[in-house]
């Protein structure tokens, strides 16, 4: 697991000097890697809840995670935005701000999400969310902290 060390001016635009500055959603636009997300979130109409006062954690899969996906699913959601769509992007974002030293606590846990109940599960220094390994850390914004998903969480967890 990578601890993001990362501002805005380094890796993500030159938007501002600090990420800080900057929503999750401000960040996650400025990024290549999210740009299947960030059109998803759009179009399901949750961009304007995401640059809100918050705080929100945001586990967040890259396009890499989105084209695992087998391609069915991926045109039933985009089919049913504020819906489908909607439900899924919701299992990846907790209200309130939980940096990863937190999730690392816990450990066999459920946390509630927008959209329902998540297992967080630790393995040595691995950290996973509904099976999905957490691969880049605690990139902190003005209204809350994005961790980096390998893969897309489609349903709650059915063990919660």
């Amino acid at each position: 697991m990578e601890k993001s060390t990362t501002t805005a001016d380094d890796s993500m635009g030159d938007k501002s000097d600090s990420s800080s500055e900057l929503t999750i959603v401000d960040i996650a636009a400025s990024n290549p890697d999210f740009s299947t997300l960030v059109s998803f979130v759009k179009a399901a109409g949750l961009a304007e809840t995401l640059s809100g006062e918050g705080p929100f954690t945001v586990f967040a899969p890259t396009n890499e995670a989105f084209a695992k996906v087998p391609a069915d699913t991926v045109a039933a959601l985009k089919a049913d935005p504020t819906g489908a769509l909607a439900d899924v992007l919701k299992l990846h974002v907790v209200s309130g701000k939980v940096l990863a030293a937190d999730a690392a606590k816990l450990d066999g846990q459920c946390v509630d999400t927008l959209g329902g109940k998540v297992k967080i599960a630790k393995s040595g220094n691995d950290l996973t969310i509904v099976g999905q390994k957490i691969v880049k850390t605690d990139i902190e914004g003005s209204n809350g902290v994005i961790h980096v998903i390998d893969g897309v969480i489609t349903a709650p967890s059915t063990d919660c």
